[in-house]
C-alpha cells in the first residue's frame, strides 16, 4: 500500500484548513468506501483528515419541525431513530436496505453521500475508466454494463450512483450542508450528484476542500406517507437493479405533493420531476399512475444489456405509489 500522512480534526474549521494545506488529502469517515478503493489502487491520498470524531454525531430536532443529521451519524443510528421511523420511514427503509449490519454500524451519512461507483472498470486500474482516469475511455460501454445507467448518462460515462439512503434524501427535499474555507452552504440532495457530461470525474457539486456538516431533512415532508422499495439480484447486500423511493400527500381526492426519485438508473438519485408534475392535481388512479411513470422513463436510454431496468423500475414505483395512496389520503 502507498504510504500516507495522517491527521485527526476536531472541529469541521480545523478540518477545512488541514484539507486545504495538504494536496492530495482526503477526508475520512467510516472507511467503508474510501479504505476499500486505497486497497485496490484507486485512491492514493497523500494525507488522510480523520473527520469521524468531530461534534457532528447527533440527530436534532429543530423549532421548526426539520430534522438535522450530523454527517458522522452512523447509518444504523439514524435507520434506528424514533424521528426518522415515525416522519421519514422512507428514510429509514433505505437505510436498512443498504449494505449489511456491519456495515452501516460503520458507515456515516456524510461518506454514504460521498460514495463512489461500484462499476468495475472504475474498480480495477488496468481498465479504462474516464471517471477514474479522465481520457481513456469508458470500458463498460461496449462491455459488461448489465447494472449500468439508462438515464442521463453520457457517452464518456454510464455509471450509477450506489447510494439507497440518496434516493429517500433525494424524494423527501432533503438538503446536503457543507462547510469549506469559503464558510458554509447547502445543496438539495437531488442536485448535489452530477451527471457524467464531459466530466464524468467530478461526481458531485462539492467544491474542492468542502466537508458534509450534515443533512437537513424539511419539516414539509415530515410525517407523509413514504416509502422505499429496491430490487436486487440476491436478499441482502447487494447494490439495486432499480430502487424507487416515493412520498405522496393526497387532499380532497388529488395529488397535492409528490416526490419519486429512482435510484440506480442513472449517475445520481434520478428526481422524476415530469412525474411528479403529471401527478400533482390528478387523482391518485392506477391509470394517472402508470401515465406519470411511463412519461419520466420515456427519456430512458437503455444500453445492449439493460434495458430490463425500465420495466423493473416502473413495477417498483407503481407498486410503491399504490401502497402510498391508502395512506395518503387526508
Amino acid at each position: 500500500m502507498k504510504t500516507f500522512d495522517y491527521v485527526r480534526a476536531t472541529s469541521p474549521e480545523e478540518a477545512a484548513e488541514l484539507f486545504a494545506a495538504r494536496p492530495g488529502a482526503r477526508y475520512l469517515g467510516g472507511g467503508t468506501n474510501l479504505v476499500d478503493l486505497m486497497k485496490l489502487g484507486v485512491e492514493r491520498p497523500e494525507t488522510l483528515v480523520d473527520v469521524s470524531r468531530l461534534p457532528l454525531d447527533e440527530v436534532q430536532e429543530c423549532p421548526d419541525g426539520s430534522l438535522r443529521v450530523g454527517a458522522t451519524v452512523r447509518n444504523s443510528d439514524l435507520a434506528a431513530h424514533p424521528a426518522v421511523r415515525a416522519r421519514y420511514p422512507a428514510l429509514s427503509q433505505a437505510l436498512l436496505a443498504g449494505a449489511s449490519g456491519q456495515l452501516r454500524n460503520a458507515a456515516t451519512t456524510g461518506g454514504n453521500l460521498l460514495q463512489r461507483t461500484r462499476c468495475p472498470y472504475f474498480q480495477d486500474v488496468s481498465k479504462p475508466c474516464n471517471k477514474r482516469a479522465p481520457g481513456s475511455g469508458c470500458g463498460a460501454r461496449e462491455g459488461v454494463h448489465r447494472d449500468h445507467a439508462v438515464l442521463g448518462h453520457s457517452p464518456h460515462c454510464i455509471a450509477t450512483h450506489p447510494s439507497d439512503m440518496a434516493v429517500a434524501l433525494a424524494a423527501l427535499d432533503a438538503r446536503v450542508e457543507l462547510y469549506g474555507t469559503e464558510g458554509a452552504r447547502s445543496v438539495p440532495v437531488a442536485e448535489f450528484h452530477r451527471l457524467p457530461g464531459e466530466h464524468p470525474e467530478r461526481d458531485t457539486e462539492i467544491l474542492p476542500g468542502e466537508l458534509v456538516t450534515g443533512v437537513l431533512l424539511p419539516a414539509a415532508s415530515a410525517g407523509l406517507p413514504s416509502a422505499y422499495r429496491k430490487a436486487r439480484d440476491r436478499a441482502s447486500y447487494a447494490f439495486a437493479l432499480a430502487s424507487v423511493a416515493a412520498v405522496l400527500r393526497v387532499t380532497d381526492g388529488v395529488v397535492d405533493h409528490a416526490g419519486i426519485a429512482f435510484g440506480a438508473l442513472a449517475q445520481r438519485p434520478w428526481r422524476a420531476g415530469r412525474a411528479e408534475e403529471a401527478l400533482v392535481g390528478a387523482a391518485p388512479t392506477t391509470a394517472a399512475f402508470e401515465h406519470a411513470v411511463d412519461l419520466e422513463l420515456s427519456a430512458a436510454e437503455p444500453l445492449r444489456d439493460n434495458a430490463f431496468k425500465l420495466p423493473l423500475a416502473r413495477s417498483l414505483a407503481l407498486d410503491v405509489l399504490t401502497r402510498l395512496t391508502a395512506a395518503a389520503r387526508t
